[in-house]
C-alpha cells in the first residue's frame, strides 16, 4: 500500500541517516549490501518484539489478540489442522489467523524468511537453526485401489517394491523423506524403484490410484474415508514400519506469544486429531 516513489524516498532517507548504501544496484537487479542485511536483521527483531509487546499487553487483561501466520506441510494442512483451526478461532475470535500451505522444505524456508510465525512439518530431517517440538505421531502405509489388477497380496516384502509401479509425493515432502529413509534400512535406493509419477499432494495420489493399477505411499490419516468406503486397501510391507512425527517448527530463540498459545492449544486437543 505504499507507492514506488515513497519507497525510494524512504530508502534514500535511511541511507542518508546511516551514511551508507543499503542496496547494490546493477541494471534491473538489486541486492542488499552488508549494511542492508544488518538493517533487515534488526528490523525483523523489532517487528518480533512489537508482536510480543502486543500479545503481553493484552494478556494483562486476559485477551489474546493479534496476528498469527501459520505454515503447514500439505498432509497436516489437509487432514490434521482444519478441525483444530476451527476450534482455535472459536475460542480466540480476536486472533487474526492465516495459513500457508506447502511441502515441509517450503514451510521451513518460509520460517527462515520470516514469512510465517510458526510452521507445522513432517518428515525426518531437521535444520539446526530451527527448533522442533513434536505434537502428533503419524504412519505411512502402502495402498492400492480395491479391485486393482496389480498382483499383490495382503503383505509384500520390501524387495518386492522394486517390481511394483509406484506413485509418490514430490521431492521436499516429508512423506517422501520418511519413505526414502525406510528404504535405506533395507539397502534399497529410491532411484531403483519403478516410479510412474511424483505428485504434489496426497489428494492427487488418491485420484491417480483410482484410475491406475499402481501403489501409493500415503499417510494413514489421509485415507480413513476411503478405507471405510472400501475404495482403497492397505498393503503391509514386512519389517518396514514407516512412522514419523508431526512437529511444530520455530526459529531458534524467536518464540512469539501467540505461537506458544497455539502450540499449547494443539497439545490439549491432539487426542481429537
Amino acid at each position: 500500500f505504499v507507492s514506488q516513489p515513497a519507497i525510494t524516498k524512504h530508502i534514500q532517507e535511511l541511507e542518508t541517516c546511516y551514511q551508507t548504501r543499503l542496496f547494490d544496484r546493477q541494471g534491473n537487479k538489486i541486492s542488499l549490501t552488508e549494511a542492508g542485511k544488518l538493517l533487515l536483521e534488526h528490523s525483523e527483531r523489532i517487528l518480533d518484539a512489537y508482536k510480543r509487546l502486543e500479545y503481553e499487553m493484552h494478556l494483562l487483561h486476559g485477551d489474546y489478540i493479534g496476528e498469527l501466520k501459520l505454515g503447514a506441510s500439505t498432509t497436516i494442512a489437509q487432514y490434521v489442522l482444519p478441525p483444530l483451526l476451527a476450534s482455535f478461532i472459536k475460542k480466540f475470535p480476536q486472533v487474526n489467523l492465516s495459513l500457508m500451505n506447502g511441502n515441509s522444505r517450503e514451510i521451513e524456508a518460509a520460517l527462515q524468511e520470516h514469512r510465517i510465525d510458526l510452521g507445522l512439518v513432517e518428515g525426518v530431517f531437521r535444520l539446526p537453526n530451527l527448533k522442533y517440538t513434536t505434537f502428533l505421531e503419524d504412519e505411512l502405509v502402502a495402498v492400492t485401489r480395491t479391485g486393482s489388477k496389480l498382483q499383490v497380496g495382503e503383505e509384500i516384502t520390501p524387495e518386492e517394491l522394486l517390481h511394483i509401479p509406484l506413485v509418490l509425493r514430490e521431492r521436499g515432502s516429508g512423506t517422501l523423506d520418511v519413505f526414502e529413509k525406510a528404504l535405506q534400512q533395507h539397502n534399497i535406493k529410491l532411484s531403483s524403484l519403478q516410479v510412474l509419477m511424483y505428485l504434489g499432494s496426497t489428494e492427487s495420489i488418491k485420484l491417480f490410484l483410482e484410475h491406475t493399477d499402481c501403489m501409493g505411499i500415503v499417510s494413514i490419516r489421509s485415507i480413513t474415508r476411503e478405507l471405510y468406503a472400501g475404495q482403497l486397501r492397505v498393503i503391509e510391507i514386512k519389517d518396514m514400519v514407516m512412522l514419523r512425527d508431526f512437529s511444530f517448527a520455530q526459529p531458534q530463540g524467536q518464540e512469539s506469544g501467540l505461537s506458544q498459545v497455539f502450540m499449547q492449544f494443539a497439545a490439549h486437543h491432539n487426542h481429537k486429531l
